[in-house]
């Protein structure tokens, strides 16, 4: 059984999907981008700042599902530009231990939603 997982503290979905699916004990997130959830503005002002917009929301969907960046497994980080490497790993890794990080993946892509820098999803555990 499946268990929708949804928080206004994160963007609302736009179209035919969820921001998370709970399935027994497993969270699988939808990727997130830097819109800012009170705003419903895109927060690209520089890589650092959406990076951390996009982390921001996935905290608070992880939250809305009882869990935190600790019960993390996985994730997957896709760019539009692979020079902006650096700046997103040394934000995203600002939010988890490095000794307990997730496995990771992360892709450079031709295009992203709204024409943003980064998206990422991730899967957690419980």
């Amino acid at each position: 059984m499946k268990k929708i997982i949804f928080t206004k503290k994160a963007p609302a979905p736009i179209g035919p999907y969820n921001q998370a699916v709970l399935v027994g004990n497993t969270l699988y997130t939808s990727g997130q981008i830097a819109i800012n959830p009170a705003s419903g503005a895109l927060v690209t002002s520089n890589i650092e700042a959406e990076t951390k917009q996009v982390m921001d929301n996935m905290k608070a969907v992880l939250e809305a599902a009882g869990m935190t960046f600790e019960n993390v497994v996985k994730s997957t980080i896709f760019i539009m530009n692979m020079g902006d490497f650096g700046a997103i790993n040394t934000i995203y890794g600002s939010y988890f231990n490095e000794k307990t990080a997730p496995a990771r993946e992360t892709v450079q892509v031709a295009c992203l939603p709204k024409n943003v820098n980064v998206e990422i999803s991730m899967i957690a555990i419980l």
